[in-house]
């Protein structure tokens, strides 16, 4: 067995145009792509949670081979150019549905393949070689933080066996804020006080392992409705945090900001994620 254990990790993706304009979260990825490979070694493949791949219930994409899946509209067509080709893992998926047997959990297996935005944005990034093989996996967004907590935890000894997983989504996702009228704010406007004041919240909770404020943010953080009209871009940190446990403090890698509200932060879970975190410093 794979004794290599990797913090799982929850990166802001942002919107499509992330893959073209890096900003500061492009070049945090980089970085951390750079310093897994130094101090964690490189993983036998990638389960990626991205939160625009959704289905009736949890699919694992078993195909042999990804390519970019370009689903998005209303953006620059050099994003159509962009590619991401990376072996699949059709043998992690098979270990997957025993875990998920084991538990009870319904999961199905597909041998489709594809990568949408929110999956080949930070893996280009992270894995520009994309010699890393990749397994997304389709989640509920109908449930809960809750349920999503508790899928991450059956899938936890995935990251204690060379599995690097990640969840792929937007600590804030308003997108009526960027886009609702009209036009976007500058990519560098100053954050409104109603992301601020999130992100603030959950840092803080994160720290504290306030773990019921944290499952129950859309009544307990401040502006948790604002900053996700819908939660289906923060439900991947829920997925990724169960799969690190409750134990150890979920440790903020990454703060950035897009167009005043839609934030780009990362996070790690679990015991080794204090380790990336030094690593990073």
């Amino acid at each position: 067995m794979n004794t290599k254990h990797f913090p799982p990790l929850f990166l802001s993706h942002g919107s499509p145009m992330t893959a073209l304009e890096p900003r500061e979260a492009g070049a945090f990825m980089r970085e951390l792509g750079q310093v897994l490979d130094a101090n964690f070694d490189r993983p036998r493949a990638i389960l990626m949670i991205s939160a625009h791949t959704n289905a009736s219930q949890p699919v694992l994409l078993a195909g042999p081979r990804h390519q970019a899946i370009y689903d998005f509209g209303g953006f620059d067509d050099r994003l159509r150019t962009l590619r991401y080709d990376a072996p699949g893992a059709p043998a992690l998926a098979e270990e997957i549905i025993q875990l998920a047997q084991q538990a009870g959990q319904a999961m199905q297996l597909s041998p489709q393949a594809g990568l949408d935005h929110g999956a080949w944005t930070p893996l280009r990034y992270l894995y520009p070689n994309a010699d890393v093989p990749v397994l997304p996996l389709a989640f509920v967004a109908s449930e809960s933080p809750t349920q999503q907590f508790a899928l991450g935890e059956i899938l936890k000894p995935l990251a204690h066996s060379g599995v690097l997983i990640i969840g792929s989504g937007s600590i804030t996702h308003n997108l009526g804020l960027v886009f609702g009228r009209g036009h976007p704010p500058a990519v560098d406007a100053p954050e409104i006080e109603a992301s601020r004041t999130f992100r603030n919240w959950w840092l803080e909770r994160s720290a504290a392992r306030d773990w019921q404020a944290l499952l129950d943010y859309r009544a307990k953080a401040p502006f948790g409705v604002a900053m996700h009209p819908s939660d289906e871009h923060l439900l991947p940190w829920f997925i990724a945090a169960g799969a690190g446990g409750t134990e150890a403090a979920p440790q903020r890698l990454h703060a950035s900001l897009t167009f005043g509200s839609l934030g780009m932060d990362a996070y790690a879970f679990g015991p080794d994620a204090h380790r990336l975190f030094q690593a990073l410093a």
